[in-house]
Order: C-alpha cells, then sequence, then structure tokens
C-alpha cells in the first residue's frame, strides 16, 4: 500500500513539474483548418412494400412474401448483397370485406437496402409489382474511405496550424519549435439526407426518370459534401 501512495505521490508530483515547466515557456497558440469536397458513393434506400387485391379481387391477395421475394431478387441483380437487404418495420391494417361482413388484415413491410453499386440504381425495383410498392426514399448518405479522409484532413489541419504558427512567430522576431499542445475539435462526419434528394423514387420521380432515360440509367444529383477538420495547437517559441 505505502508503495501505492508513494508512485501517486510521484506522478502527482511530475505533473505539477511538467504543468509548471509549460507555464514558463513562452509559446504560440494557433488554429488550422483542412476541408475537402467528396461525393458519397453509399446511398441507403428505404422501401415500403403493402399487400394487395389484384385486380380489387380479394380472394387474390399479393402477399407479402411474394412482394419481398420479388424485390430481395431485385436487388440482388442490381449487385446489392444479402446483409445488405434488412427488414426495419412490420405493420398491418384493417380492410372491411362488406360482402363477408368481415374485416381482413393486409401487411406492410419496410426495407433498408445499401447500395454500393448506383449505376444500377433503377434496377433495384425492376421485378416487384408497382401496386405492391407504398414508398421508396433515400434515407441516408454515406461515404466508402471515410476513415482515410478523417486522417488525411487532421494531418492538413495540423500542418496548416504549424504554418499558421510560423507566421505569428517570424512578425515577432522569433522561431518555433516543438508542439506543446495539440487539440482536436470534435466533428463528426455524417452524411446526412439532403431535403431535396428526399422524395418517392419509384412512384415519383424514379418512375419518370426510368421511362425517359431509356435504360440510360438515372442521374439523382448527388452533390459534394464539404467535410471540415479543425486543430487547436500551441508551439514553443524558441
Amino acid at each position: 500500500m505505502k508503495k501505492i501512495l508513494l508512485g501517486l505521490a510521484f506522478l502527482g508530483l511530475m505533473t505539477q513539474v511538467n504543468a509548471q515547466q509549460m507555464v514558463n515557456k513562452e509559446f504560440v497558440s494557433t488554429v488550422g483548418r483542412a476541408e475537402e469536397e467528396v461525393t458519397p458513393d453509399i446511398i441507403y434506400i428505404d422501401v415500403t412494400l403493402k399487400e394487395f387485391y389484384e385486380n380489387g379481387n380479394t380472394k387474390k391477395k399479393a402477399a407479402i412474401e411474394k412482394l419481398e421475394k420479388d424485390l430481395f431478387d431485385s436487388a440482388t441483380k442490381a449487385g446489392v448483397k444479402k446483409e445488405d437487404f434488412t427488414i426495419q418495420n412490420i405493420w398491418s391494417y384493417n380492410v372491411p370485406d362488406k360482402k363477408k361482413k368481415d374485416t381482413d388484415i393486409l401487411l406492410s413491410r419496410q426495407y433498408r437496402i445499401k447500395v454500393t453499386n448506383l449505376n444500377n440504381l433503377d434496377q433495384l425495383l425492376d421485378g416487384v409489382d408497382k401496386a405492391g410498392i407504398q414508398s421508396t426514399y433515400i434515407s441516408e448518405y454515406d461515404y466508402s474511405k471515410k476513415k482515410e479522409l478523417e486522417k488525411s484532413l487532421k494531418t492538413k489541419a495540423v500542418l496548416d496550424a504549424k504554418a499558421n504558427a510560423q507566421i505569428l512567430a517570424e512578425a515577432a522576431g522569433q522561431k518555433i519549435g516543438k508542439a506543446i499542445v495539440l487539440s482536436e475539435t470534435p466533428q463528426q462526419i455524417i452524411f446526412g439526407v439532403q431535403p431535396m434528394m428526399r422524395n418517392a423514387m419509384y412512384k415519383g420521380a424514379m418512375a419518370e426518370a426510368a421511362d425517359s432515360a431509356a435504360g440510360n440509367g438515372l442521374d439523382l444529383n448527388i452533390r459534394p459534401m464539404k467535410v471540415t477538420s479543425e486543430i487547436s495547437a500551441s508551439f514553443e517559441l524558441l
């Protein structure tokens, strides 16, 4: 126990000494920034399917299992991996049957599909009966090289902070030494949904674009997004 207490006391003393040394040093503080525009290359699409009566015949229901299989088959043909096709939610709603004086139940399911091959996006729903598609919209964007981007921006931000410190030091007739403190301003990279892109892709824009494009693919007009990094730094003055 005595050894532990002595160790803690020594550690506290060294911390105080280092802090005092830092206070006694002359230093210059500055901020470095870096930014880059990147275009998201991953899209998450939410698709909601619903059961329906074929030709209005209550005896012929298009089952949700069949619609789901058709969607899955179309998605895999478009290059979607099995693990990138997931169920998000399930609903049911009552439909009165006046002839039978009874109530039938129709099901709806919401799916999230991760799409990395944007060239095949217009093929995503090819095999699904349009009557079974309740809604489709882009829910999220992402960027496959996000980690590499973060590392690159942090490096550039530190170099920018150093360059700024050198300018200030030279103006005062001094030079900078090693970095004393480096502090990052947290900036989480989130590729959110652009409001203009959140639409019923198939029932509206997607269906019309697919017809007019005649197989040439869709122009989703995915805009580049600006990602920034900010580093606060203090450098020793020589």
